[in-house]
């Protein structure tokens, strides 16, 4: 998400105010030379222009022009330096040259973000590629690692591709933070914006700021999200910052998919329904409204249908126009024309035309006949207390009463929680027949339904029922990790490798911090001759487990081969670095017994 930026109006003011300072400056320290005073204030203000332009290059440049002209000690030229230190990451040198230039510690100025972004990230680790820094806390977060550079060098090429940008600042930062409260710190919202809209990441200041999956109650799409914030940047970069909220969040999210293949996967169903409801309501968020960030719409529904809407938007100009027309709306913006007049011109157009072509677009998809609760909303752990298992603890048979809580349906959440009831107690035919009543009640309407009633399935060894049921809920939920996960199970156990690690590679992309998705991977990669990929997960599995490296090995190799896992899961354990430095326990093979977990 692109967010609003009230640091601008702050350092709009600011800038008045150092200008008048420059020329309070004793007139020996400017050689009493009215030109010269008229060439800083110029030169300043198209550093400040720059920066406000997404240009660190071209304010870096304007700075090196300024600097032999002045003092060192001018509190404008240390206000300058201190911002574009602050841009390239250098955050003891923004806070130093921030703090000569007396900028005001409090909430919101450049000061305080570079004191708390240098806080946040002073432990953190680092990996690099290419085009990129990763900079990531110390822990479970180095699983991340490898699947967050190749991802983002895969957007990076498709958007070299279809917006014809490549960022020509070196490489781009992007930084882990652990939870909402540092997202804020780091960011211009305030932790009540983030809950409300459920923000994950932020593009701002140069850099990508990415919440880890680990404070999201059943992970989130994080793959998809990095590639939504690079594209964030390459637009504000490639316009000038000229590109409104309404574009910006349109242009992001239709091409987010696009590292894993074509642009206009992300829709998911659940959202498509809910643009539905406000469509029949005639309740869409009206474009100008979106300004100056989604983020700050008055409920997370309000968000999740500008979001849609501007989707759509974007899908209609590329249905007509192409990629083409896409860059030729940055093009526009950039030459200084307003968005309406930016919109014509790529799609040869009056604008009420284009609304009126959108909306009859958006009326045409193909909406899902009733409502279907929002899976895909963030939800943070911290607020989800009691539905989220404890760090380390093994899944077992993943019996849980409250994953029934939103069944609106009174009878299918009956017949539900007395399956679970049963399942508990081991009578798992019985459990199987109340999950069928339930599930022919309300159909792939709930994840939870769906997945409790297949994992009966799989205990009575009824394989292809549960596969029918599983890729039903992938429909209606595309992406998620437990629905992948117990997909995945039936077909490793099949030994269909191929399209086994297509599933567990779903289930990644929302929840890697799964030990199971690791183990499943290390078998099917080597299985696969895929040598280095097995290395990887071999590694990830150390990292989320107490397991040694050939300790894996053996799990990997034992891993679904006997049916019992299919319906119980015992692969977890403390993460490595978690650890006390006694030696860990030998690995034991998977025992199947009544589980209370999750």
């Amino acid at each position: 998400m692109k967010p609003h930026a009230p640091v601008r109006t702050v350092v709009r003011a600011s800038f008045v105010l150092l200008a008048v300072t420059l020329f309070c400056v004793p007139p020996v320290a400017l050689a009493q030379d009215a030109a010269l005073k008229d060439e800083v204030k110029e030169r300043l203000g198209r550093v400040d222009q720059s920066l406000d332009d997404w240009d660190v290059p071209g304010a870096k440049r304007e700075l090196s022009e300024v600097e032999p002209l002045v003092p060192a000690e001018l509190e404008p030229l240390k206000y300058y330096q201190g911002r574009v230190a602050f841009e390239e990451g250098r955050y003891d040198d923004a806070v130093s040259l921030l703090e000569g230039a007396n900028i005001e510690d409090k909430p919101g100025s450049y000061l305080r973000l570079a004191k708390d972004s240098r806080d946040i990230t002073k432990n953190h680790k680092r990996a690099e590629s290419e085009h990129f820094i990763f900079f990531y806390p110390r822990g479970k977060e180095e699983v991340l690692v490898p699947y967050a550079l190749e991802t983002l060098e895969s957007i990076h090429r498709a958007m070299a591709e279809d917006l014809g940008w490549t960022p020509p600042n070196g490489k781009i930062r992007v930084e882990v933070v652990n939870n909402a409260r540092e997202l804020a710190r780091v960011s211009t919202l305030t932790e009540k914006q983030i809950r409300t809209t459920g923000t994950i990441a932020i593009c701002k200041f140069n850099k990508l700021m990415v919440t880890s999956p680990k404070a999201v109650a059943q992970g989130y799409d994080w793959q998809d999200t990095l590639a939504h914030e690079y594209i964030h940047l390459v637009i504000s970069q490639s316009s000038h910052n000229t590109v409104p909220i309404w574009l910006h969040e349109g242009m992001a999210k239709f091409l987010e998919s696009r590292w894993r293949g074509k642009g206009g996967m992300a829709m998911t169903p659940s959202t498509l329904a809910l643009l539905g409801k406000r469509v029949k309501a005639d309740t869409l968020i009206p474009f100008e409204k979106m300004h100056p960030s989604i983020a700050l719409l008055p409920t997370a529904e309000d968000a999740a249908t500008a979001f849609a809407e501007v989707y759509y938007a974007i899908d209609y100009v590329h249905q007509t126009k192409g990629s083409a027309g896409l860059r030729a709306i940055i093009h526009e913006l950039k030459a200084g024309q307003k968005d309406r007049k930016a919109v014509e011109a790529a799609m040869g157009m009056p604008f009420a035309l284009f609304e009126k072509s959108w909306l009859a677009h958006i009326k045409k998809q193909p909406f899902p006949q009733e409502l279907l609760p929002r899976e895909d909303r963030v939800v943070l752990k911290e607020d989800a207390k009691g539905k989220v298992k404890d760090e380390g603890e093994k899944k077992g048979r993943e019996i849980s009463f409250g994953d029934f809580d939103n069944v609106e349906e009174v009878p299918a959440r009956r017949f539900a929680h007395l399956g679970e009831l049963l399942r508990e107690r081991n009578r798992v035919k019985a459990a199987a027949e109340e999950y069928a009543k339930a599930h022919k009640l309300v159909g792939d309407k709930y994840e939870s339904i769906s997945n409790k009633y297949a994992l009966a399935l799989l205990e009575l060894r009824r394989l292809d029922e549960a596969e029918s049921v599983l890729r039903g809920s992938l429909r209606v939920y595309p992406g998620s990790p437990s629905t992948n996960v117990h997909l995945g199970r039936i077909l490793l156990f099949r030994k269909d490798y191929p399209k086994a690690k297509v599933a567990y590679l779903e289930a990644l992309a929302s929840d890697p911090f799964d030990p199971e998705i690791h183990v499943a991977l290390t078998r099917i990669h080597g299985a696969l001759g895929e040598t280095a990929l097995a290395t990887r997960t071999r590694t990830a599995t150390v990292q989320l487990t107490n397991l040694k490296p050939e300790q894996v090995d053996h799990v990997a190799q034992a891993f679904l081969n006997d049916e019992d896992e299919l319906s119980e899961m015992n692969v977890g354990g403390t993460p490595a670095a978690q650890q006390p430095t006694a030696q860990p326990p030998a690995a034991q093979p998977p025992v199947a017994k009544p589980d209370a977990g999750r």
